[in-house]
Order: C-alpha cells, then structure tokens, then sequence
C-alpha cells in the first residue's frame, strides 16, 4: 500500500480544505487523473493522482481541514510511479527521453528543466508545486527524479504538528456558551485572510499617511481604478522604493523593476486578492481586461494560485463600497498598500483671481475629491519616501485626463 500526503501547492500555508473528491474506494486511477480539489490560499485547485493503482482508502472527507504532509489518499499500487518497472525498461527510457527532450506538445523545450531527466509524472508534480528539477538530488544510482525525489524536495513529508491548546479567548467562549450564537469556523477565503492578516500582525512595523486628491477637475467620470493604476505607475517613477520586497532575515530590501499590483476583489465568500501582471507596460484597454478577467474570477472562485502570488505592490480601492480613510494592512514582502476611500464632494477654499485692491476675493466651492491613505512597512520605508510617493498619486490624479 502506497500514502500520498497532501502537498504543498506553492502558497505558503500549512493547510488545505477538502472540497470535492473526484475518485472513491475501490477506483482504478492512473497516473495526473484529477483525484481531489482542495481550498488553499483563497483558490480551489485540483490535485492529481500521483500513482496508478487501486485507491483502498480516503483519509479526508468534504469540508475537512488537512495539513500539509498530513495523509491523503492510500493506494494499492502495484507499480509505484517513480519506480522502473523490470518488464518495461525500454519504454522507462524512452519516456525519459522524451520528457527530458519535448513538452506534451512533442516541441523541443530549451532551459534547465529539458536538462534534467526526471520521469514524466515527477516532472509534472515538480511543476505544479514550483520546484527546480536541476536543484533536486536524486536518491538512485540512475540519476533520474522519481516522484519520491520530488515529494522529498518539497519537504511535505514531514507528520502534521500536534494540535495546540485551546486559546484564551476559545474558553471564554465556552464558558459564556451564548444561547443565540453560531458557531461558523472560518474557511478559505476567510481563514486565508485571517492567516495573513495575523502575519502582516507579527511581521509590519506598519505606518500610514493620509490626503485627498481633488479631482473636480477630471473632464469625464474616468474609471477609478484605472486613474488610480496610472496615478502608482507615476508614483513608483517618481519614488520606485515602495514597490519592493523587504527580507528581515538579512536586512534588506529588493526594489522591484516592475509593478505586479495586488487589487482587493470583495466577494460573497469573503476578500479575494489577484495580481495584475507588469501594469507598467499595459495600456488601459489591456488593464480592463485584466481587472474584469479577475474580478469574474474572483466571483467564479475560480483564481489561479499563481494569480495570488508575488505582487509587489497593493491597491484596495475599498470607497466602491463606504469609508473615507482607513488603515490597510500591510503583506509581506511586500512594502505597501494605496487605499482609495469614497469620492465625495467637499467644501473647498478657491483662492480669487489677482492681487492688490481690486483682487476678487476667495470663494467655497463643492470639489469633488478622493481620500487617499498609504499603509507602508516603517522598518524599511521612510515617511519622506511615503509622503514622496503619495504625492506623485495626488499630482497625477489631479490631472484633467
């Protein structure tokens, strides 16, 4: 009997959540058949098979909450695979030739991973979950990865940690045991939420700045978000050092030479956040795609995991909804977040027109105007580097068009 543990799909948390089985006791699977979709890091992916064998036994059901390295899924398999099998080594060869040498679209592939010879369902797992085929030892004489190689490069074969008491605010709970509550465990969306913000919690020394940017002058209702994009592309020219990565273990800092921008979506299942790619280099017709592929996608729960990874900056235009100025919180690596809160109109001071005696004198107008607020991580951000960036936002959204 062969154990597959649940793997660490790339978004760095230590669980995932059972949502569908696709396969049951007694199921004959072959070898990258979708077998499970699990919730992770607010995005349901699918998990495929990584033997060819009989399933005997499902060690999760729907809804269960499952470690990383926790026990998945038992097989009896009658070839593991990984393992040569010693009726078919030509056809071992030849698949290894073959998969070292052409895709699954039979093309010659160029780079490291064509150099590396693996067998073909390891290199299918070694690149679902992110991993370099060249950095992977291999524990055979051949010097083929085996799917074994790979499971142990990622380190997911590691026993889940023990469970840990009960907090303090659980037994309060308990005790006071309130007649009307409901009890609603926090899930996907919610828990990958509750992760982070715990993590932005222990890892920021997070600051935030705040101004309004009046645009009474704009000649057309331009789409926020797009004016608010433009406005951070000419923010990160003018101070490039928000848009960054900041590594603690080493005291530094990586600024990034372009902008994959983190956008909150507000769901009925909770927040949801994508990455638009290199915004820089987009016009806005290309940037309303992007912004309306995710959003839909974000609907649809139906993200990417790649989509939910390694943005360099980040925007919540949360005035869409209410609130004027807020605290956002910050994600690392990331440095910084841009809030927009809801455009309204304000009574503002216009200076009259001259000087001297004859000068027309100041009057109150209703400008309309957006409240911006710039969390940002004061460990490796000065304030005159925020206030730097934030006013470049401002001048730029200032602008008619």
């Amino acid at each position: 009997m062969s154990t597959f543990r649940l793997p660490d799909l790339g978004e760095g948390l230590a669980e995932a959540e059972i949502v569908e089985w696709h396969v049951k006791a007694g199921d004959h699977v072959h070898v990258d058949q979708p077998m499970v979709s699990v919730e992770t890091a607010k995005a349901v992916v699918e998990v495929p098979a990584p033997f060819s064998g009989i399933v005997t036994a499902l060690r999760a059901a729907p809804g269960d909450i499952v470690p990383t390295g926790a026990p998945l899924i038992d097989f009896d398999s009658g070839t593991v695979v990984g393992s040569m099998p010693a009726t078919s080594e030509q056809e071992f060869v030849e698949s290894v030739t073959v998969g070292r040498s052409r895709g699954r679209s039979g093309q010659p592939r160029g780079g490291a991973e064509s150099r590396s010879r693996a067998l073909p369902a390891a290199r299918a797992l070694a690149k679902r979950l992110g991993v370099d085929l060249a950095a992977i030892q291999t524990a055979g004489d051949s010097g083929v990865v085996t799917l074994d190689d790979v499971l142990r490069h990622a380190n997911i074969s590691a026993p889940p940690s023990p469970a840990a008491p009960p907090s303090a605010a659980a037994r309060a709970i308990a005790a006071a045991d309130p007649a009307d509550g409901t009890v609603e465990p926090l899930r996907g969306v919610r828990r990958a939420m509750a992760q982070s913000m715990s993590m932005s919690r222990d890892q920021v020394a997070g600051s935030t700045v705040c101004d309004d940017a009046d645009i009474h002058h704009w000649t057309v209702r331009a789409d926020y978000m797009l004016r608010l994009m433009r406005a951070m592309i000419c923010a990160w020219r003018a101070e490039p050092a928000l848009n960054a990565w900041y590594d603690s273990a080493s005291h530094s800092r990586i600024l990034v030479a372009h902008i994959d921008l983190a956008i909150a979506v507000d769901t009925p299942g909770g927040l949801i956040v994508p990455v638009l790619r290199n915004i820089e280099k987009k016009s806005p017709g290309e940037l309303r795609e992007d912004i309306a592929r995710q959003k839909e996608a974000a609907h649809r729960r139906s993200t990417q995991p790649e989509d939910l990874r390694d943005f360099t900056l980040m925007l919540s235009n949360f005035g869409t909804l209410a609130g004027r100025y807020g605290i956002p919180l910050v994600v690392p690596p990331a440095v910084a977040i841009l809030g927009a809160g809801k455009v309204r109109e304000d009574a503002v001071v216009v200076p009259g027109a001259g000087t001297g005696a004859g000068a027309a004198a100041a009057t109150v107008q209703a400008h309309r105007r957006m409240p911006l607020s710039l969390s940002f991580d004061h460990r490796c951000i000065t304030g005159g580097e925020a206030c730097r960036f934030l006013a470049a936002v401002i001048a730029d959204l200032e602008k008619p068009d």
